[in-house]
């Protein structure tokens, strides 16, 4: 793992998953169902707890979500599936968490939105009783600053502030000291209110790249809360996973963030748990932690006119995700494991050496041999059509030869709920 210095923070627990201090930069996520539609709601759940998810985020903005929260928890737990469930709440998050106290004691935080409650106005009553409501079932917070809904109230006054100012600075930067303030005055606020420090999380979301390393360097030096780092609107498809990259990768190379999520925006019917795996690579190819062996795969060249070599490094990959829920409960270790399947004998028998498993693919015009390496050394030269096969048997192998075992977990519980609950 890369010797990267992180910022140090208090520890908060989030129904047994800790954050912060050492403990490792977790990865959440949140469901985009209806919460009160539980079969569909535990069906998203348990998918993204199974691709990595280590807590869940879902929506409790109506009476009927809230009243579904416990009965979702509950299914949860009655087919084995151990995930912190988050409330995310705005506007009437108050009002919910006292007509519904079975919804705030089956939660395992609440998210908070300073913007979206009466916080910096005439008097912060509803924020207040969300705060008291943590200290009563003894349940952390994030307070999560928003600027698309930041407090207008603090906002206008830094602005008088900054008209005031001999110097004053731009209108982007005060907009950027405002969500920095939003999010201490708020915490401070808890604290006032009896939320324990430990129990607090702040995040400070922006939909812009540079706007989001600007604010989080600013809280940073601010404060030692844990840190949750994310875009708030990353977007469709490369765009949404470029931009969380680029943002999110500047700040956890410094040292920055404690829990993240790449907020993509999915396609319609497409399948949500991509933003669990897109943080997970995020994580893993910073080496700041490791979920899933790697497939390094050459991109092609006019030396592979063939598709085998894609295929084949397609077909890798797909394999060793599917393998990885059964291998990491069997096999310590085995999420380090680095594969090469390489596409000619330019760069593919260097790189497979340097690979724990790795095998060069013939490229166009080349003699129809695929060298393996396990190791560094080479092993065997396959040939004919059954490549993929063979190359998959010398995998399994060598996972079961190289890490140690563990003991059997029980099997998982189907995911499809519909109808059971």
């Amino acid at each position: 793992m890369a010797q990267v210095k992180r910022r140090q923070s208090v520890v908060v627990d989030i129904g047994g998953v800790k954050v912060g201090g050492t403990h490792p930069i977790m990865v959440q996520s949140m469901t985009n169902t209806d919460t009160a539609d539980v079969p569909a709601t535990v069906n998203q759940t348990m998918a993204l707890a199974r691709a990595g998810s280590e807590t869940v985020r879902v929506t409790v903005n109506t009476e009927e979500a809230a009243r579904a929260v416990p009965k979702i928890v509950d299914t949860l737990r009655a087919f084995g599936v151990r995930v912190p469930v988050i409330g995310d709440f705005h506007y009437n998050g108050h009002i919910l968490l006292k007509k519904y106290p079975e919804c705030a004691r089956a939660l395992a935080k609440y998210r908070i939105n300073p913007g979206n409650v009466n916080i910096g106005r005439k008097h912060d009553d509803n924020f207040r009783t969300m705060i008291e409501c943590a200290v009563e079932y003894g349940k952390p917070v994030r307070i999560g600053v928003n600027w698309g809904s930041l407090d207008q109230t603090l906002l206008t006054a830094l602005m008088d502030e900054n008209a005031r100012a001999a110097e004053p600075l731009d209108a982007r930067a005060v907009m950027h000291l405002a969500i920095v303030e939003s999010a201490l005055r708020s915490a401070a606020a808890a604290e006032r209110y009896g939320l324990p420090r430990e129990r607090i999380i702040l995040s400070a979301k922006v939909s812009g790249m540079q706007d989001l390393i600007d604010v989080y360097r600013q809280l940073a030096a601010r404060c030692d809360y844990p840190l949750h780092l994310g875009l708030t609107e990353a977007g469709l498809g490369a765009k949404g996973i470029v931009s969380t990259t680029a943002a999110l990768a500047v700040l956890l190379q410094e040292g920055i963030g404690d829990t993240i999520r790449a907020s993509l925006t999915p396609l319609p019917n497409g399948d949500r748990t991509e933003e669990v795996l897109v943080s997970q690579q995020i994580l893993q190819s910073l080496e700041l932690r490791s979920f899933t062996p790697q497939v390094t795969a050459c991109p092609g060249c006019g030396r592979t006119t063939s598709t085998f070599f894609q295929e084949m490094a397609d077909q890798i990959q797909t394999y060793l995700r599917e393998q990885m829920p059964v291998w990491k409960t069997r096999h310590a270790g085995v999420e380090e494991m680095k594969v090469a399947v390489m596409g000619c004998v330019v760069n593919g028998p260097g790189e497979s050496k340097h690979a724990n498993l790795g095998i060069s693919l013939p490229g166009t015009f080349e003699e129809p041999v695929a060298p393996v390496y396990v190791d560094g050394r080479l092993l065997r030269t396959l040939r004919g059509e059954g490549i993929v096969a063979e190359f998959t048997g010398i995998l399994n192998d060598y996972v079961a030869r190289t890490y140690k075992p563990l003991e059997p977990a029980p099997e998982e519980p189907s995911e499809q709920l519909a109808g059971a609950v």
